[in-house]
């Protein structure tokens, strides 16, 4: 698959919460306001960058019986340093994040990647898949949570566009929001899919590979 195929898949053949729905805990707790998932998106994809690029160029030297404990000390040291990035530049997100940016040494987005993908290709397609696959991350939370702070105060990343709004929708900022908001996205896209589909003359299937059958991550007997 070429570089560019490697990149795309992650935004909307792939995504990894519209389509693969991972990283759900993240994804439903950021996302009361665009702000704090266009955050949590950006440093998401700097620890997928990193460790991704680290596991694909050392993934001949990792023993397989070890790889897991491996990825997850890569993976906490880009994420020891995004954190204290957080801290030093932007201690007001890092804040509303919380315990969210230690707990993306679990994202099963970040190690799912460094597992599935990164140990099996090149550096470059690597770097290609994380990219992508931050970037479809980071897209889904920040339309999710405009579109949860536009239904709670009428704003958009804190800019007020409709006047006089001054009760707030609850419904949209608790956690039964979100999963209806999401629930509705991604009703959207399988729309989409199924529309486009339609048009070609086929019945939209979801791609073989992302059976969860597929991935090796749980498959505890060869760590």
């Amino acid at each position: 698959m070429s570089l560019g195929k490697e990149f795309s898949k992650g935004i909307w053949k792939e995504n990894p919460v519209l389509v693969l729905l991972l990283g759900m805990c993240p994804v439903l707790a950021v996302t009361g306001d665009a702000y704090n998932g266009l955050g949590m998106g950006i440093a998401s994809t700097c620890v997928l960058l990193g460790s991704n690029t680290v596991v694909s160029s050392c993934k001949s030297f990792i023993p397989k019986k070890v790889r897991i404990p491996c990825y997850i000390i890569i993976i906490a040291t880009f994420v020891t340093m995004v954190g204290l990035v957080l801290k030093a530049y932007l201690p007001a997100l890092d804040k509303a994040l919380g315990i969210f940016i230690p707990l993306i040494v679990v994202n099963c987005i970040v190690l799912g990647r460094a597992e599935a993908f990164a140990a099996k290709s090149t550096i470059a397609n690597s770097i290609a898949d994380a990219l992508g696959m931050g970037l479809g991350f980071t897209l889904a939370l920040v339309v999710l949570g405009g579109i949860r702070e536009f239904l709670t105060n009428g704003t958009l990343f804190t800019i007020q566009f409709v006047p006089g709004w001054n009760v707030s929708f609850l419904l949209s900022n608790s956690p039964a929001g979100a999963f209806i908001v999401l629930g509705l996205l991604i009703a959207g896209m399988n729309w989409l899919n199924m529309m486009k589909a339609k048009k070609q003359g086929k019945v939209f299937e979801p791609p073989k590979h992302l059976d969860c059958r597929q991935c090796n991550i749980c498959n505890m007997e060869d760590i």
